[in-house]
């Protein structure tokens, strides 16, 4: 995972955690065949193509239901 990205994809997503699981999920989703929402080049990692699909903004978070 590049440091550049995350710290791009933390000026989008401010929240640690948050940030943690959004790209854990999408890394999850991307292991189970899911197709890259980017140009993804054969050196990325999973991790690397779920930071740039947020930073690109094809991956947006958005609030759920407040309890």
């Amino acid at each position: 995972m590049k440091n550049d990205l995350v710290e791009k994809a933390a000026e989008i997503v401010p929240d640690p955690l948050v940030l943690i699981n959004l790209v854990s999920k999408r890394v999850a989703q991307l292991n189970q065949g899911r197709s890259p929402l980017i140009n993804a080049i054969p050196s990325m990692g999973m991790a690397d193509i779920a930071l740039t699909e947020i930073i690109e903004g094809k991956i947006k978070l958005i609030d759920g239901p407040k309890f």
